[in-house]
């Protein structure tokens, strides 16, 4: 009987090793081993074909790991191996200065999932670090056992390592400048701080809020002054420990610069235990209104003192404190003065060394006013005359008064008084001084309409 078995051609096996590749043998019998059909080598290359010119570096090692076959790129990207075949690739890896714990991550994974990723290897070559990822799995063939083993490759990461360090460290030094602004605003804000305890709210706001230029504010006003001023307290001070002595100044001065910010009142300085306090600058509700909040301001510090007595001899002061005030109404110069190495808020004139002339005339726990402050605020205030007297360093005598209290029924909380300014060409009046902004948008407003109409 002839037979009916032929030899294979090479294209027959070709076909043969793309329907295996493909899975399409299942026409096979049982008996035919389809491997004994083909060459080794040849099977090995043919199904590393779609690897030969991959832009990765690519390998292919059989099960004991040890590399069978590895592409171009994988003989560019490290020279330093020069021939690998049959080589095992952990001694590869180290070969290539591959960390022991990236290699038995390598291993590991490979043994208990049948695959690995390692997402960033760093491998030194010729003294440059690049950064790779690694990634390998076990093959099966059912056909071909020799294709059985480990198939991966390196992917060379660097440039994308380095696009992502850089925006790492950009988040990093951004993050740097905002910790820096934040400290620096800080550190502003903890000086802002400091700095208000140097000066009166007022000059403190209108200084921060760029409404004063420090070189170029002088301005001439009617203010009224106040200033007091313990009586005795050096002799008091001599015999006091320096703590006591702080204690009792440092209370006496925190709950007068209270009620003086309470009514408005700008803090001119300290001298001492003595205090000097202006109204009418940079805040104004109308001259007969500062004088009244000057003279209830008084009073208050008067009251405040005598109830401060049985705290100061808890603390062993044996003698009581008596403070004598002074306050004078009058045109100062007000603004800053000093060098350009410090500069003062502060208020200038005879005015205010009259009021420290009426302060030192008067006797202890009184309030002395001068004429001027009297015809302000005598409507509201019981005042008792207490005669004429001419301060050091003045000519004419002047009328002076003793501040009581304020009248019985009269409201302490003051209203305020329209402002009224006449010009050369204009009268503006202002029915509310708290409106002054307001108001100069209405003319700025009136202004346009004049000019358009002309």
């Amino acid at each position: 009987m002839p037979s009916r078995v032929r030899a294979c051609s090479d294209s027959d096996l070709y076909d043969l090793a793309i329907l295996s590749m493909l899975g399409q043998t299942s026409w096979l019998t049982p008996m035919m081993n389809l491997q004994e059909f083909f060459d080794r080598n040849s099977i090995i290359e043919l199904s590393f074909f779609n690897f030969r010119n991959a832009i990765t570096a690519a390998y292919f090692a059989d099960e004991e790991l040890r590399i069978q076959r590895v592409n171009e790129n994988f003989r560019s990207f490290f020279p330093v191996l020069r021939n690998v075949t049959d080589a095992y690739f952990p001694d590869v890896l180290k070969q290539l200065s591959v960390s022991e714990e990236h290699i038995e991550s390598f291993e590991t994974a490979l043994h208990e999932n049948g695959q690995v990723l390692i997402p960033i290897v760093p491998i030194t070559i010729d003294g440059e670090e690049r950064i790779y990822s690694l990634l390998s799995t076990r093959t099966k063939d059912d056909n071909f056992s020799y294709l059985n083993g480990v198939q991966g490759q390196f992917i060379d990461r660097t440039r994308e390592h380095e696009l992502r360090m850089a925006h790492e460290h950009l988040l990093e030094e951004k993050a740097k400048d905002r910790e820096s602004i934040k400290a620096k605003s800080q550190q502003l804000q903890d000086l802002a701080n400091r700095l208000a305890k140097y000066l009166s709210p007022q000059v403190y706001d209108s200084l921060f809020a760029g409404d004063r230029d420090p070189n170029e504010n002088f301005a001439r006003k009617n203010l009224t002054i106040f200033f007091s001023d313990i009586a005795g307290f050096t002799d008091i001070s001599d015999g006091m420990e320096p703590e006591r002595l702080a204690f009792v100044i440092n209370t006496y001065l925190s709950e007068m610069s209270k009620i003086a910010i309470e009514n408005g009142g700008t803090i001119d300085k300290f001298i001492g235990d003595a205090v000097l306090v202006f109204f009418g600058d940079p805040e104004t509700e109308g001259d007969a209104n500062d004088a009244i909040k000057c003279a209830r301001m008084a009073l208050q510090m008067r009251e405040k003192v005598a109830g401060l007595q049985s705290l100061w001899q808890s603390k062993g002061v044996s003698r009581a404190l008596q403070v004598r005030m002074g306050i004078n109404t009058g045109f100062c110069t007000v603004g800053n003065f000093g060098s350009d190495q410090r500069m003062e808020y502060t208020v200038l004139g005879s005015p205010v060394n009259m009021a420290a002339r009426l302060q030192g005339a008067t006797e202890p726990d009184t309030i002395l006013v001068s004429e001027s402050t009297y015809l302000l605020i005598k409507d509201i205030a019981d005042c008792t005359p207490a005669g004429n007297i001419t301060p050091k360093g003045f000519i004419r005598p002047i009328e002076t008064f003793i501040l009581d209290g304020l009248k019985v029924g009269v409201d302490a909380n003051l209203k305020a008084q329209p402002l009224t300014r006449v010009g050369r060409h204009v009268q503006v009046s202002i029915a509310d001084p708290n409106k002054i902004r307001e108001a100069i948008i209405e003319l700025r407003m009136i202004q346009e309409e004049f000019e358009a109409q002309a």
